[in-house]
């Protein structure tokens, strides 16, 4: 597969610009996130507004689920609930907002055990059964780029979702402390553009 090893580097964070990073839904109690998610559907111009009235329960399952399975492979998850970046680019993530901005942070801020990954998105990976050995795995960092060497990135083959639900790499990220040193400036030199 021709995959941009640059890009491969970086975990990118999208989010809507007047609620800011890192804003997770799944760490309020579920009648409160499904408000907001109501509110959201209410307006109606965003991705999320799409999503199923069942999407906050299924959600939670589905981040406890790959806990669980990151445990098994050895990682260490400090939060109950992960924060979402995606292992490169993802441009078009963009309009799923209706102001929406990116941040990248380099890979190597996150230690192996802090850091899972699912080839695709959450909900997709873990509830297609299409037969795709890809699916219901979480990969460790080292795994996933055994992963893209065989299958290639989702946002190279199939950045419209023409040929699957696999438009991404997503990483879930278990610890806050890469994301509060890259807001505190603590990001190391060798890590930024």
């Amino acid at each position: 597969m021709n995959t941009n090893i640059y890009a491969v580097n970086y975990l990118y964070h999208y989010y809507e610009a007047s609620i800011g990073p890192f804003v997770n839904l799944s760490e309020l109690p579920i009648c409160e996130a499904e408000k907001i998610l109501n509110d959201i559907k209410a307006r109606g111009k965003t991705f999320a507004a799409k999503r199923s009235s069942d999407y906050m329960k299924t959600r939670g399952e589905l981040e406890q689920k790959a806990r669980s399975m990151f445990i098994q492979k050895g990682g260490k998850p400090i939060r109950s609930v992960p924060h979402y970046m995606t292992l490169g680019p993802c441009t078009w993530l963009l309009d799923w907002y209706e102001n929406g901005k990116a941040l990248r942070i380099h890979i190597d801020m996150f230690s192996e055990e802090q850091v899972s990954f699912t080839y695709g998105d959450l909900f997709p990976a873990m509830r297609y059964n299409d037969g795709k050995p890809y699916r219901n795995t979480v990969y460790t960092k080292q795994e996933i780029y055994e992963i893209i060497k065989m299958y290639g990135l989702p946002q190279d083959w199939n950045r419209t979702g023409s040929k699957g639900p696999e438009r991404y790499i997503e990483a879930q990220i278990w610890d806050d402390e890469p994301i509060k040193a890259y807001f505190q400036g603590r990001y190391n030199n060798k890590y930024s553009e």
